[in-house]
């Protein structure tokens, strides 16, 4: 494992892996920004958006769709150049983690930035407009969903709990199961992600760990990172076996910082099962 971009982002999230120009896009909410670079770390760009940017992922048709307080907004690789669509929400709320699924449906969550209220829920943005699935929670994170688009995992960060919800024939979560539970001391579920066995990784929040889950919820791998507050992974390189993490240095006193020099920086290891591709999202179907 190494890192290859010692940052120091505030709140790292969102990581995204853009095939075509191979490179690697993630955002830091609290700073207002959306970064940009290669595989190694090198080709180092910033761009400042302002506002709470908390994810970016592709767009059928060209360019990025990225969430920012309660607005989707149109990204063209260097700058905001329109809206998609927003929610009416609570002035304490903003977008959180998100994801698409196979068919081009945009699933994002929203969570109380305060971190005091269960005033998050999961949205989805399908068939030409934005619905709410459901799945309350205090922080939403996630979601990710299954390669044939049938199972939704969301993940409530504050309940240390991730669930999961057969969306195959909607866009509601409803009659969910409890998928996994993350224990006492092992920190708190984050941002989540599938891989090409349908196996899903989570970032650990206080855990200083990612882990992989099986389809039926046993624990199978756990890689430790030398930073506490890991965030999401993605999975990235010509053959998508190379998982890049992000981290965050928010909240941390000055003892932690002194003894996590490189929270808040990008990391990467390699894994022996590829990730997936991401499906850009059609947000005029």
């Amino acid at each position: 494992m190494d890192c290859i971009w010692p940052l120091g982002a505030t709140l790292g999230e969102g990581p995204l892996w853009d095939a075509s120009a191979q490179a690697l896009w993630f955002v830091d909410i609290k700073q207002g920004r959306i970064h940009r670079c290669d595989i190694d770390g090198g080709d180092r760009r910033t761009f400042e958006v302002g506002g709470m940017p908390s994810f970016i992922l592709p767009r059928a048709g060209g360019g990025f769709v990225v969430g920012n307080a309660d607005t989707l907004h149109h990204f063209d690789g260097e700058r905001i150049v329109g809206e998609i669509g927003r929610v009416e929400a609570r002035a304490d709320n903003r977008f959180n983690d998100a994801t698409t699924d196979s068919r081009g449906r945009l699933w994002f969550g929203s969570m109380d930035n305060l971190e005091e209220e269960r005033s998050g829920v999961v949205h989805v943005h399908a068939g030409g407009a934005i619905h709410v699935a459901g799945g309350d929670a205090m922080i939403t994170n996630g979601p990710a969903v299954s390669g044939d688009a049938r199972w939704l995992y969301h993940v409530d960060t504050a309940d240390k709990t991730i669930w999961r919800f057969d969306v195959s024939d909607g866009h509601t979560l409803s009659d969910g199961e409890i998928f996994a539970r993350i224990e006492d001391g092992a920190g708190h579920p984050d941002g989540a992600t599938i891989d090409a066995e349908d196996h899903v990784w989570v970032g650990l929040w206080g855990g200083w760990a990612a882990r992989r889950y099986a389809p039926d919820g046993a624990l199978v791998q756990e890689v430790r990172f030398p930073v506490a507050n890991i965030t999401k992974l993605a999975f990235g390189g010509p053959d998508l076996r190379t998982a890049f993490a992000t981290s965050a240095s928010i909240g941390l006193d000055e003892a932690a910082r002194a003894e996590q020099p490189l929270a808040g920086g990008i990391f990467r290891f390699a894994v022996d099962v590829p990730g997936v591709a991401v499906t850009p999202a059609r947000l005029d179907a």
